[in-house]
């Protein structure tokens, strides 16, 4: 006749064993639905960056007269340009600071 704590033992390697498996299942699973999940989070981006493109591809003209035009003026204006540059250096170094 067996032992007590031999039967005990035989119970835990089955119970082992049985969540071994329910564990390599449920890791399947969990694959699958996360091939899944980025399957679809791929496709939202590329959505998202065609719109974007598309938007873009649009109002390039208009960006590009515009650089134009700021660059004629900080030609024509270096003083003012530099002191523009200045205030948009503080600000960044003072929203970054701000944060911590």
């Amino acid at each position: 006749m067996a032992s007590l704590s031999n039967i005990s033992d035989i119970d835990l390697e089955k119970q082992v064993a049985a969540l071994s498996r329910e564990l390599a299942a449920l890791r399947k699973a969990l694959s699958r639905r996360g091939g899944a999940y980025y399957e679809d989070g791929r496709d939202a981006a590329s959505d998202y960056y065609s719109h974007l493109a598309g938007y873009l591809g649009d109002a390039l003209p208009a960006i590009r007269k515009q650089g134009r035009a700021i660059e004629k003026t900080a030609r024509d204006h270096p003083a003012t340009a530099a002191a523009v540059g200045l205030v948009v250096v503080g600000l960044v170094a003072s929203l970054l600071l701000s944060r911590r």
